[in-house]
């Protein structure tokens, strides 16, 4: 049984990605299935995360990199490749590119983050940084193959793309053959609709859930008119699915096989990563946690046996940091608050003995004293707490205000 996108576009079918799990044999990682106890608890059945994040270059882009260039004939091989990407399709197409001997560009936005920047040029691609976005980036690419002949690999448009990401669903059926619902992050699409082509053609029972940030979710609208749609700025902590368009191809295969498509907001991607990081021990970029964050969103809704994909884990340092934190926020973890008091001798250590009493533990404080807002006399503290949960968040501005501070923010 195999599926076919619309007649105007390549068809991929079930053989295809049976073809690219033979081909990625001895390449790609057959990678880890790991439970999670936290989410089974919450979900109320199983649940299991297909570890796509300890995959080489640290995401599925690999596999179906490898298979498309690897299809090239020879003498569109000898032209070299050519890619754009903010991180995980610039590592995977660079490291492909290598193991088959074919010299690539990839194209980085200026602001890609110097990791994957590095890690890309480590894997043998030549790197070049152009743009302050990805459209200006993809831009860039494609008028270099056009005026040196080098292949375009697209990150998720093309039928090679699809088949390659596909065989991460054949793993999943083969390593949890009782799944109920597999959960996945959707950006341009070429993993969803590969994974939903090789798990509804063997197991037409199971659903597919796709996954969105709230500010890059194109799809809704998009399935919603039956063609792809453009949003203007898509924007979110989650780079790996910040796609303003799905692909022509996948969209087809998404349309047809992927059962919903659901949103999740900032908040819901920090705690997803905070938990992957703090509960399983895994370190994964907020697209790679989005199922997670589906599942701690409306955990009631998933019938089980439930796998999560995780589909990469490059984050930068900088950024894991930032978003730990405000993951620790929406948790109530981590508290902010600003106030104002008088500026006499004394003043700080009694608001400190207002927090010891509180159990907040201060992690940082900073005093703004010239200010024209301010009266003479006073000083605005902000304070950076450690706290333990929502309650434990009310509890201490409910102490600050009854010991007569006025808190700002």
């Amino acid at each position: 049984m195999s599926y076919s996108t619309a007649d105007s576009f390549p068809s991929v079918t079930l053989d295809d990605v049976r073809g690219a799990q033979k081909m990625l044999s001895g390449v790609a990682r057959v990678t880890a299935m790991e439970g999670s106890r936290y989410l089974s608890r919450l979900v109320g059945a199983p649940v299991q995360f297909k570890c796509e994040n300890l995959q080489r270059t640290g995401s599925f882009k690999l596999r179906g990199a490898y298979v498309r260039i690897a299809g090239l004939l020879p003498e569109e091989r000898a032209a070299g490749v050519v890619a754009a990407s903010a991180g995980n399709h610039a590592q995977g197409v660079a490291l492909a590119s290598s193991l088959l001997g074919v010299r690539s560009t990839v194209f980085m936005p200026n602001g890609a983050p110097l990791p994957k920047v590095a890690a890309t040029r480590e894997y043998g691609a030549e790197v070049r940084l152009h743009g302050q976005v990805v459209d200006e980036t993809l831009a860039a690419a494609q008028e270099y193959a056009r005026r040196t002949g080098a292949v375009f690999i697209h990150p998720f448009d093309h039928p090679d793309i699809i088949a390659g990401q596909g065989t991460v669903g054949l793993e999943i059926l083969e390593q949890c053959p009782e799944v109920r619902t597999i959960v996945l992050g959707i950006g341009g699409g070429g993993l969803a609709a590969g994974v939903a082509l090789a798990v509804k053609s063997l197991r037409p029972d199971i659903r597919i859930v796709g996954v969105q940030a709230e500010g890059a979710a194109a799809y809704p609208p998009s399935l919603a008119a039956g063609r792809p749609l453009s949003i203007d700025n898509p924007v979110t902590m989650a780079d790996g699915i910040k796609v303003g368009r799905p692909g022509d191809v996948p969209f087809r295969l998404v349309e047809e096989l992927v059962d919903e498509v659901r949103t999740v907001s900032e908040n819901d991607l920090s705690s997803a990563l905070l938990l992957c990081l703090e509960r399983a021990k895994l370190v994964v970029e907020p697209a790679g946690a989005s199922s997670v964050a589906a599942l701690l969103r409306d955990p009631g809704s998933f019938e089980g046996p439930v796998v999560a994909l995780l589909s990469g884990g490059n984050v930068d340092p900088l950024l894991i940091q930032r978003i730990l934190r405000h993951g620790m926020a929406a948790g109530g973890r981590y508290l902010a608050v600003t106030l104002r008091l008088t500026d006499r001798p004394g003043a700080l250590a009694t608001l400190l003995g207002v927090l010891s009493v509180a159990d907040a533990n201060v992690l940082d404080v900073s005093h703004v004293r010239t200010d024209p807002r301010l009266g003479l006399t006073e000083v605005e503290v902000e304070l950076h707490l450690e706290t333990k949960g929502h309650e434990h968040c009310a509890e201490v501005n409910l102490a600050l205000r009854e010991a007569g501070y006025t808190v700002i923010d």
